[in-house]
């Protein structure tokens, strides 16, 4: 099968044919559109570093420079007096030579004599060796009960003892007042004899459709619209037995 494939043109070389490529395509616009990212460039978007003004070597960092600095003080404030001091100055003497007339030793045993014994005051002991304490902070002197308003109702109490009685009586009277609207009430005679003129009629209509219907019943449908035709006829007869054997009828109101 491989000598088949061979063939004597296939010894003589064959020249290779290359792709001509198209000529690229270059826009019409290229040179405007140049121009205007030209014009639009930044300094610090071109190659290289920026043209900027190099500093001078006279302004040098010095120390303290950057720390804040106070304001110049005013001439205002130098010119404000201190305030007088209570401390006597060094230079300050004392008043000499002052000297007082009273005796204190007549005085005081004339105020002795004269003046009022001091009243003991009150204490407890707690056993017969045991340690003094003050009787009126004790609680033993019945101190309170002396007082004029001991025993007088306090006015907020007497307030709020007016405030539940007034929401009792509120809720006393709404509960009245719903009973009423949930009571039987009688049905007149005009009433009753429209209700039973009416149950009737009904029971008439619904006898009329009985009687209509067909004497065979052999569908499922038409059974149930006999049972509850009789269910009906039923319960409108039980109604007006009801209605026509008491002559006084209460409802309830919803």
């Amino acid at each position: 099968a491989q000598c088949a494939q061979e063939s004597i043109y296939n010894l003589l070389p064959r020249l290779e044919e290359k792709p001509v490529k198209p000529p690229r395509y270059i826009s019409t616009f290229r040179p405007s559109v140049k121009c205007e990212v030209a014009k639009k460039k930044a300094q610090w978007k071109t190659m290289g570093p920026a043209k900027v003004a190099v500093p001078s070597p006279k302004t040098f960092l010095q120390k303290h420079s950057k720390e804040p600095k106070l304001p110049a003080r005013k001439k205002e404030q130098d010119s404000k007096k201190l305030p007088a001091l209570s401390v006597p100055r060094r230079t300050d003497h004392p008043v000499m030579g002052i000297q007082s007339k009273k005796n204190f030793i007549n005085t005081n045993a004339v105020a002795a004599i004269t003046g009022l014994p001091k009243k003991p005051q009150p204490i407890y002991v707690d056993r017969r060796q045991g340690d003094k304490y003050l009787l009126e902070t004790s609680g033993l002197v019945p101190k309170y009960i002396k007082k004029k308003d001991y025993g007088v109702t306090p006015k907020y109490v007497a307030r709020r003892n007016e405030e539940m009685k007034k929401a009792q009586k509120e809720y006393e009277a709404g509960i009245l007042e719903h009973l009423k609207k949930r009571a039987m009430k009688q049905l007149s005679d005009e009433e009753r004899r429209s209700l039973l003129q009416g149950l009737k009629k009904n029971w008439e209509e619904a006898y009329r459709e009985f009687q209509g219907l067909s004497v065979e019943i052999d569908t499922i449908p038409k059974k149930i619209y006999k049972e509850k035709l009789e269910s009906q006829m039923k319960q409108l007869e039980h109604d007006i037995e009801v209605i026509e054997k008491h002559k006084v009828i209460y409802i309830a109101n919803e």
